[in-house]
């Protein structure tokens, strides 16, 4: 469906994307995850046809950017950061205008406005002014826009930035039925959990280069499988730390005053736990508190960039 090849830009001097290349098969879903200005805007910018490409190539279910722009153009709908939509008309009429520019035909955009409106929820809406509606609803209204043609290759730039958990919720699970029924799409977003539960693969975009592109368990196995046990503890002697460090699939102690920081083997990390309490029992260790990290995004993240996805 997509196939980026060594895509470049650059703003005078400044190289905002410093070739990158990934492609996407028809129906994927895929993340794409970045710090603020490392480059997820610029990348999205060239694969739609909004600015032009410094080097590399773009093809769009077959039509390159640059070459059969138009062509790629009808096969992409954006959901852009900022609401794109004319506050004083309705919600229909908004979506009317907006597939008309798309090429429908009037009374083909009044028939599929109906058909979006009831996708996104907001049926009865449909007379209402944009004007009145609340964030979430203006957000569900701009994902119709982008509904209205079709397309096959969906791209959303952050759309649930500032929303109600309601609203949130709902363009979630409206972009899961869209892939599920074979629409491919391209999420950005700055919450980790959107991410790793709408898509299939994930990129991860730090100074215009690609530094991280796979499944979530394929990202995830990077930080070595292991599993970080996070202890606070009073009154512990040798013997218990001794005897936290020969523990079976402990790989590593860390113990800065009265914390304890336990590098275990992902697959054992429960038996670990078990084996902690019985030993602070039988060294008479209080044990004030106990955390378990697993290996996510958001610590992969975090090591390859050095910033949080919030950053």
């Amino acid at each position: 469906m997509l196939q980026a090849e060594n895509i470049k830009k650059a703003y005078g001097k400044k190289t905002i994307v410093k070739g990158i290349s990934f492609s996407l098969k028809k129906g994927e879903s895929f993340g794409l995850l970045g710090p603020n200005g490392a480059g997820k805007s610029t990348t999205i910018s060239l694969i739609s046809g909004l600015v032009p490409l410094d080097g590399g190539e773009i093809t769009v279910g077959g039509y390159a950017i640059g070459k059969d722009t138009n062509k790629a153009k009808q096969k992409i709908g954006i959901v852009p950061q900022e609401i794109a939509l004319y506050p004083t008309l309705a919600a229909q009429e908004n979506l009317v205008f907006w597939g008309k520019m798309y090429g429908l035909t009037h009374g083909e955009a009044k028939k599929r406005s109906a058909e979006v409106l009831e996708y996104v929820g907001l049926t009865e809406r449909a007379k209402e002014k944009i004007e009145t509606f609340s964030g979430g609803m203006k957000r569900r209204i701009n994902i119709g826009v982008a509904l209205m043609h079709k397309p096959e290759l969906l791209i959303m730039d952050e759309p649930t930035v500032g929303i109600d958990p309601q609203s949130r919720n709902h363009i979630l699970e409206t972009v899961k039925q869209l892939n599920e029924t074979g629409m491919t799409v391209i999420y950005t977003s700055h919450y980790m959990e959107e991410v790793e539960y709408l898509c299939d693969r994930i990129g991860i975009i730090d100074q215009g280069e690609m530094i991280a592109i796979g499944t979530k368990n394929d990202l995830c196995s990077r930080l070595g499988g292991d599993t970080i046990i996070q202890m606070t503890v009073s009154g512990a002697d040798e013997g218990f730390l001794s005897a936290v460090r020969s523990l079976a699939y402990v790989n590593d102690v860390t113990v800065s005053e009265s914390e304890l920081k336990i590098e275990v083997a992902a697959a054992h990390h429960e038996k670990v736990v078990t084996s902690l309490l019985t030993e602070a029992a039988a060294h008479q260790t209080n044990l004030l508190s106990l955390q378990v990290h697993e290996p996510n995004l958001e610590r992969l993240f975090l090591n390859l960039t050095g910033r949080t996805l919030r950053d």
